[in-house]
């Protein structure tokens, strides 16, 4: 019996064209805000990140060496919401996108920060930046 790769014999329609990885709803409790009672009181925070390869940066081999390692994304938003105090959910957000973006390999990039215990009757408040 002849093994085919999975590749082979797939329509050329339904060959990837974006590579992307994805951390979803990171919840880091942050120092955010610009209102007197919420200066100096942490507010939990949902950080998603979605960032699209370049096919060069997207593992060729089942190996550690070859992935786009999550940690960077998780640990360094971990370490921006430790290392300062922000008034602004967009601040944030533009320096998670800032931080991701200068990684190599990056063609496209969205952000998603929201505060998801702000109002009773709405799921979250936010913003998004996106490449796209």
């Amino acid at each position: 019996m002849t093994v085919i790769p999975l590749s082979e014999g797939r329509h050329p329609a339904l060959t990837p064209r974006t590579h992307e990885i994805l951390l979803e709803d990171l919840v880091v409790d942050a120092d955010i805000g610009f209102h007197d009672f919420e200066v100096g009181t942490p507010q939990r925070l949902l950080a998603t990140v979605r960032v699209r390869l370049d096919l060069a940066h997207w593992p060729q081999t089942d190996t550690r060496e070859a992935s786009w390692n999550y940690d960077f994304i998780r640990t360094g938003i971990q370490q921006l919401v430790a290392a300062r105090r922000f008034n602004l959910q967009e601040t944030l957000a533009q320096e998670i996108f800032d931080m991701v973006a200068a990684r190599p390999g990056v063609t496209g990039l969205t952000v998603w920060l929201r505060k998801p215990d702000v109002y009773p009757d709405a799921k979250a408040v936010g913003v998004v930046l996106s490449s796209d």
